[in-house]
C-alpha cells in the first residue's frame, strides 16, 4: 500500500529515535495482524541495527469484538499467567518495546461499557508490574501508529482512499517527508528541551488554566517535580522517545492540589468508545462533579476504576501551532489528538517527573503528590484561546501561554 522507501524511513526513525535499539538487544513489536507487512519491515531493519531477536505480539480487533460479544465477563477477565510473565520478561531481559496503534475508535461502541471496563480493569491489575516498569522507564518503549481501514474511514469518511490519506497526514506529523527525519527529530527534541529547562528553572508551584469554554482550574505541581520533553533516559542510561509524534512538555500534578473546573477541547477515544463534550470539577485534587454529552457511562466507569482515577497524573503543554494542531484533523486517536492540545491525564503519574522518582516507592511518590492508579488516560483541554499562567511560591505570576500558544 505504501512505498518501501517511506516505510523504511518510518522503521528507522522509530528504531533510532524512538526505542534507540542497541546492538545485541531484544525487541518486541505489538502489531495488529492487518498491518503485518510493517512488522516484517521493522524486523528486517531491527536486525540491520544489531537486534539480538525480534518478537511480534499480534492483535486482531475484530476477533476481540467477537469475544466481547460472546464470552462471559468472568471468562474475559481471566489473564493467563503466561501472558503476564511474557510481558515481565521484556523488562527482566532488557528488551525494547514498540506498540503500533491502529485502533478503530468506534470498534466496541455496541459493547456495554461495564463489560469493557471490567475486562480492562482486570488486565490493568494483572499487568501492573509491567506498566509500572514502563512508566518508570525500566524499559525503552515507543508508541506509533499506522492506519487501519476502520480507523481511516472514521477520520475521512468521504474520501475514496482514506487509508492513504490518513497515512499521508501521519507522515507529516512524524516529519517523515523530510530528507533526514532523524536529523529533523534531533532539532525538534532540542527545542522542546529548551522549554522544559525554562519551566524547571522557574519552579512554579501551580499552573492556572483559563479559556472561553469555562475552564478555570489551578493545577498544583508535585513536590520536587521536573518538566520533561520528548527525550527521556531509561534506567540503563540510554535515551529514547516514548511517543512519535510528540509535541509536549509535561510533568506531574500534585494529586491533592487541584481546584476548579476544566472542559474537554476534543473528543476522547477510549476502550473503543468515544466520550465528548465533558467536564470535571475538582476540589482538593479529586473529581467531585462531572458531565458528558456523549459517552457518560464510559466516563463514569473510567473515573471509578480506582481511587487514582479521581485525580490527575500528568499535565502537558502543547502550542496550537504544532503540526498536528495546524492540520485541523480530529484523529480520534490519543497519540495524535493529545499532541494537538494541552492536556491532562486521569490516573497514574510518571515517577520520572520528580527528582529520582524512578528510585522511589509508591508510598514515597505519593508523599510528593504523585498520583497512583492502574490507569493513565489523557484528555485534551487546549483551545485557541487558552491562557496559562505559572504561579510561583511567592505568588508572582508569569504568562506561559497566551491564546493557545507559547510566549516563552
Amino acid at each position: 500500500m505504501y512505498s518501501t522507501e517511506i516505510l523504511t524511513k518510518y522503521a528507522d526513525l522509530v528504531l533510532k529515535i524512538g526505542v534507540n535499539l542497541q546492538k545485541n538487544q531484544g525487541l518486541e513489536i505489538a502489531c495488529p495482524v492487518e498491518n503485518a507487512y510493517i512488522a516484517e519491515i521493522f524486523a528486517k531493519r531491527a536486525y540491520l541495527h544489531g537486534a539480538k531477536i525480534v518478537k511480534i505480539r499480534w492483535s486482531c480487533e475484530s476477533v476481540d469484538k467477537i469475544n466481547f460479544e460472546n464470552a462471559s465477563v468472568d471468562a474475559l477477565k481471566e489473564v493467563p499467567k503466561w501472558f503476564v510473565d511474557s510481558k515481565n520478561y521484556l523488562v527482566e531481559n532488557n528488551f525494547c518495546y514498540i506498540a503500533i496503534d491502529s485502533d478503530d475508535p468506534f470498534a466496541f461502541k455496541d459493547i456495554p461499557a461495564e463489560k469493557l471496563f471490567a475486562v480492562q480493569k482486570a488486565k490493568s491489575k494483572a499487568l501492573k508490574k509491567f506498566s509500572d516498569s514502563v512508566m518508570s522507564n525500566g524499559i525503552r518503549w515507543c508508541v506509533v501508529s499506522l492506519p487501519s481501514k476502520g480507523w481511516a474511514e472514521k477520520v475521512f469518511p468521504n474520501d475514496a482512499d482514506p487509508q492513504n490519506k490518513l497515512f499521508a497526514e501521519i507522515i507529516k506529523t512524524m516529519r517523515l517527508n523530510s530528507n533526514d527525519p532523524v536529523k529533523e527529530w534531533q532539532a525538534h527534541i532540542f527545542k522542546l528541551e529548551s522549554r522544559a529547562e525554562f519551566l524547571n528553572a522557574n519552579r512554579f508551584k501551580y499552573l492556572h488554566f483559563t479559556n472561553s469554554l469555562g475552564t478555570d482550574i489551578k493545577v498544583g505541581l508535585a513536590d520536587n517535580h521536573k518538566w520533561l520533553s520528548a527525550k527521556e533516559l531509561a534506567k540503563d542510561g540510554v535515551g529514547f522517545v516514548a511517543n512519535i509524534p510528540t509535541e509536549e512538555v509535561f510533568t506531574a500534578p500534585h494529586k491533592d492540589r487541584i481546584d476548579g473546573i476544566v472542559y474537554s477541547a476534543l473528543p476522547l477515544s477510549y476502550n473503543g468508545q468515544v466520550i465528548d463534550e465533558f467536564c470535571f470539577k475538582f476540589r482538593k485534587g479529586k473529581i467531585v462533579e462531572f458531565s458528558a454529552k456523549k459517552g457518560y457511562g464510559t466516563l463514569k466507569e473510567l473515573i471509578n476504576t480506582d481511587k487514582g482515577t479521581l485525580s490527575l497524573g500528568e499535565v502537558a503543554l502543547i502550542g496550537k501551532n504544532s503540526p498536528i494542531a495546524k492540520s485541523q484533523i480530529l484523529f480520534y486517536n490519543t497519540l495524535f489528538d493529545e499532541n494537538a492540545s494541552c492536556h491532562l491525564a486521569l490516573g497514574k503519574g510518571y515517577p520520572t517527573t520528580v527528582d529520582n522518582g524512578e528510585k522511589l516507592s509508591v508510598k514515597e511518590l505519593k508523599s510528593l503528590g504523585v498520583n497512583d492508579s492502574v490507569e493513565h488516560v489523557d484528555f485534551m483541554i487546549g483551545t485557541p484561546d487558552l491562557n496559562v499562567h505559572g504561579i510561583k511560591e511567592d505568588g508572582s505570576s508569569i504568562l506561559i501561554f497566551k491564546d493557545g500558544e507559547w510566549v516563552i
